[in-house]
């Protein structure tokens, strides 16, 4: 099932597997999916909400992102065994949805979109929303009580896991992976400056890779359109323009049109990417979240481009012929998520700063002989 406010909800059978990456025994796929199926539909509702790239787009967007980085970024990301586990962990945040555990949907399925349109029904703007998630989640929370006659009654059997009053999470998720991911670097610098062992060292290089990989979905989320909109599942409401509003497009876009028109080339996409530059304002507090929202605000202004080339049959491979105008559109929703991933990649990595604590009590070990660099 992917995602939708308003309890807009549908089961996506023929991509139940994709998330694992490396499940490609159709005779185990088929065990794992009856086996979920006898679990109970309610779980493997549960399990199957949001998806947005399939893993194949995903991955390749973390494989485009550390192509883009300079050549000064450091070394340990760019090992074989990194850039494998990078982009491993590219289909994490979509394994995740997998479990029966409706704590971990509440916490993390709406980091995964955000309704942009619906920031209105809530009296919110872009320059408005608060920089932080809980801070957020109390706008809309207030709005809603004070305007009730603005929201559809939530049906409770279609919300198990709560999360039907909200509009997503996605630029405060990408914030504070941004955040964690500075941190890690900052520890690490410390590290290696002040005394850490190499044990100390290596630990912190693969609390990096793991941020890395798995920050990656989520910016790849928000280069894919309809995670940027209401209009996630097919058009909804007025529609003078005849776009699409089968909930099937959704899944379309995520993977079945790749898988149709041929599977993506990442030394060809190398070929077109930009390289990384910083992102954000490091001058301003919410410098960095006001360039997620923005982020975000570019996908959904290609919202009504994508519909349009559905509606006019430009992604839709007819005997065998892809159209070229329809593909490059799809490449650059894949190479504009790998530019933004590999951006924030370079400025965690530049605005982190000396970790002053860790350098304090690393000095105090030194102080007593114990420690240093073996």
């Amino acid at each position: 099932m992917t995602r939708g406010s308003g309890g807009r909800e549908r089961l996506d059978s023929g991509r139940v597997c994709s998330f694992y990456g490396v499940m490609k025994n159709p005779v185990r796929a088929n065990f794992i999916w009856i086996r979920n199926i006898s679990t109970g539909a309610v779980v493997m509702l549960a399990a199957l909400r949001m998806q947005a790239w399939d893993y194949a787009a995903h991955r390749a967007i973390n494989e485009l992102a550390l192509a883009a980085l300079p050549t000064n970024f450091p070394a340990f990301v760019q090992t074989p065994a990194a850039r494998d586990r990078i982009g491993f962990l590219a289909g994490e945040p979509d394994r995740w949805r997998n479990s029966p555990e409706m704590a971990l949907s509440h916490a993390s399925g709406p980091d995964h979109y955000f309704d942009w349109e619906q920031m209105a029904d809530y009296g919110l703007t872009a320059a408005t929303v608060a920089p932080f998630r809980y801070d957020f989640a109390v706008q809309l929370g207030l709005a809603r009580a004070a305007h009730p006659e603005k929201f559809e009654p939530i049906d409770p059997a279609k919300n198990k896991d709560q999360t039907r009053e909200l509009i997503g999470f996605l630029p405060w998720r990408m914030t504070e992976d941004y955040a964690r991911l500075k941190s890690g670097f900052s520890y690490l610098k410390t590290f290696q400056q002040h005394g850490g062992t190499k044990e100390e060292i290596a630990n912190a290089e693969a609390n990096i890779i793991y941020v890395m990989g798995v920050m990656g979905h989520f910016v790849g989320d928000g280069s894919q359109p309809l995670h940027a909109t209401k209009h996630h599942h097919g058009w909804v409401g007025a529609n003078p323009d005849n776009y699409p509003t089968h909930s099937r497009f959704h899944a379309w876009i995520d993977g079945g049109y790749i898988q149709k028109s041929g599977a993506l080339n990442v030394a060809e996409l190398t070929k077109k990417l930009k390289s990384a530059k910083p992102v954000g304002n490091p001058a301003a507090a919410d410098g960095f979240f006001r360039a997620m929202v923005a982020y975000v605000e570019a996908a959904n202004r290609q919202v009504e481009p994508i519909y349009k080339l559905e509606r006019d049959r430009k992604l839709s491979p007819r005997d065998g012929v892809v159209d070229a105008e329809g593909r490059e559109f799809i490449e650059g929703l894949i190479l504009a998520g790998a530019e933004m991933l590999a951006g924030i990649w370079l400025s965690a990595w530049q605005d982190a700063p000396e970790d002053k604590f860790l350098r304090t009590e690393l000095e105090k070990r030194l102080k007593v002989g114990d420690g240093g660099i073996k």
